[in-house]
C-alpha cells in the first residue's frame, strides 16, 4: 500500500503511464483505484498537469498520455516534437489566467480566476526562473517569492509583461 501523499500519487501515476497505454483520465483513475489510490477527476487533472503529461497520437491514431523526458521509458519531449516548452506554457497560462500581480519587497501576490492558481503556479515553477525561489498556490491566489530581498517588483513586472498587461 502506498501512502496517501501527493508525491506517492505522482510516483504511482508516473509508473502507470510508463507501463500502460492510457487513453483517458477515467482509465487512469481505474488503474490507480486498482492500486489502492482513490482520486477525484479534478485532482487527477491537476496531477497530470503538474507532471507535464501530454496527450500524444499513438501509431493507431488514438490519443494516449505520455510523460516528458527522463528515464523509465518515458517519451522524450525532443523526439515528440510537439511538446509545449515551459516558457511557452507560462506565457499561454499567464495570458489566460493572470488577473493581477502586486509586489512587496521579495513577495508577489498573483491573482487568478477561482480554481486556477495551481495551474499558473505550476507553470511559474516549471519555467525555472533563477530569480524565483518558489510559489505557494491557493484557489485564486499565488504567493511568488523572489530570491532577491527587493526583487518582487521586478518579478511582478515580468509576469505582467508575459501576460501582456501593463503595471
Amino acid at each position: 500500500m502506498i501512502p496517501a501523499t501527493k508525491a506517492a500519487r505522482h510516483a504511482k501515476i508516473t509508473e502507470l503511464l510508463t507501463k500502460h497505454t492510457v487513453r483517458s483520465q477515467p482509465e487512469l483513475a481505474k488503474l490507480l483505484a486498482e492500486e489502492g489510490v482513490e482520486v477525484t477527476q479534478a485532482t487527477l487533472s491537476r496531477d497530470l498537469d503538474e507532471l507535464g503529461a501530454l496527450k500524444l497520437r499513438a501509431d493507431d491514431g488514438s490519443q494516449i498520455y505520455a510523460l516528458p523526458g527522463e528515464g523509465g521509458g518515458r517519451i522524450p519531449l525532443a523526439r515528440v516534437g510537439m511538446a509545449e516548452a515551459p516558457a511557452a506554457r507560462l506565457h499561454r497560462l499567464a495570458e489566460e489566467l493572470l488577473v493581477s500581480a502586486e509586489a512587496s519587497a521579495n513577495l508577489v501576490i498573483v491573482r487568478t480566476p477561482p480554481g486556477a492558481a495551481q495551474f499558473l503556479a505550476s507553470a511559474i515553477d516549471h519555467a525555472d526562473w533563477k530569480s524565483i525561489l518558489g510559489t505557494v498556490a491557493g484557489d485564486d491566489t499565488i504567493l511568488v517569492i523572489s530570491r532577491d530581498a527587493l526583487g518582487g517588483d521586478e518579478v511582478a513586472r515580468a509576469l505582467l509583461k508575459i501576460a501582456e498587461r501593463t503595471h
